[in-house]
């Protein structure tokens, strides 16, 4: 009878046996003959593989608006721009670009509309200006203004007096006529101590840049200084340094003649230099200060004169008056004052 081994018995021994064998060490001095795989030469490549992710399908576009000024930056630019007010304006958006630097673009547009029409408006009215001034007449297009002042004091002494002026003033497109007329009369204790009188014309012709050719009669009635008659005729050139809506600022020079009716001297003719200032500088939109000055120099006399006034409006029409007027002969006649000053408060008003 043949000898059989059960299977179970012999997987436990086999089992047992190869730990046994897997910790033996091989003796020192001995070399250990290892099986050799024969490797195939040259090794081939392992396959590549490309991970790529999942195809999505493409998001759809929308279409939508760009965005925009917020309506109450909007609503702020356009209420400033209804006006006529630059400052205003550049002031407003200025702000806005500020608290709204990302539409910068669409406020600095906003400003250039607003910008070229205010521009397209003054064009227009300019021409308008020019149209008007070219179909008038020799009496339209004038202004001017009358002021009328005095005073009556009574009692230990009887004052009475009276001052008046009238200036009517045309400006065409180069042309400018200029009409000023001047009254002052005065009685203490029934004595005539103050009597004068001056009407006075000059034209303007501009040349360019503000240069302007300029022409002066002026009659004057002065008793009390000594002179009957006294008329002046000039010319020159001028200059309007300052020319803004505000301030004014103009200066003339040029030859005069002036001849002289004595109330107690024979006659005589003065030949001079004139140089004249002419400043207006309005305040507020109420308050207006002006100062007119003007000297004739010559060898036999000097004549420096000054008007300043302070004028404040009451309504469109209508305005208060404070002047005073200087005026100083370096030889006057004889038995005369060199110098004559007159402080006067009136009321004017406006055409």
């Amino acid at each position: 009878m043949p000898f059989r081994f059960r299977s179970s018995l012999v997987l436990p021994l086999v089992v047992l046996s190869v730990p046994a064998f897997a910790q033996d060490e091989p003796p020192e001095g001995r070399a250990v003959d290892w099986d050799v795989i024969a490797m195939p030469d040259p090794i081939p490549p392992r396959p590549v593989f490309v991970s790529l992710p999942t195809f999505v399908e493409p998001i759809p576009f929308v279409d939508a608006d760009r965005p925009t000024l917020p309506r109450n930056v909007r609503a702020m630019l356009e209420e400033s721009m209804k006006g006529e007010e630059d400052a205003e304006v550049d002031a407003v958006v200025k702000f806005a670009i500020k608290v709204q630097p990302w539409f910068k673009d669409e406020i600095r547009g906003m400003h250039k509309s607003y910008r070229d029409r205010r521009a397209a408006e003054e064009r227009a009215k300019f021409e308008a200006k020019q149209r008007r001034i070219r179909q008038a007449g020799i009496l339209q297009l004038w202004k001017g203004q009358i002021d009328l002042g005095g005073f009556r004091n009574t009692g230990n002494t009887s004052n009475f007096g009276v001052t008046g002026g009238f200036k009517a003033d045309r400006q065409g497109i180069k042309w400018q006529h200029t009409i000023t007329a001047t009254a002052n009369y005065q009685e203490t204790d029934s004595t005539v101590t103050t009597n004068k009188y001056l009407l006075a014309y000059q034209p303007r012709f501009t040349l360019h840049e503000g240069y302007f050719i300029y022409g002066r009669a002026q009659y004057e009635r002065d008793p009390i200084s000594g002179f009957e008659n006294r008329y002046s005729l000039s010319g020159g050139l001028g200059r309007r340094l300052i020319r803004t809506d505000r301030m004014t600022l103009s200066v003339e020079a040029g030859p005069a003649m002036r001849m002289i009716d004595y109330v107690d001297e024979p006659s005589e003719t003065q030949y001079s230099a004139l140089m004249s200032v002419d400043f207006a500088w309005k305040l507020n939109d109420t308050v207006k200060l002006s100062q007119v000055a003007s000297g004739y120099v010559s060898t036999e006399n000097n004549t420096f004169t000054s008007l300043t006034a302070l004028e404040t409006a009451m309504t469109k029409n209508l305005k208060l008056k404070l002047s005073y007027n200087f005026e100083h002969e370096t030889a006057p006649a004889a038995g005369t004052l060199k110098t004559d000053t007159i402080s006067s408060f009136s009321v004017v008003y406006g055409f």
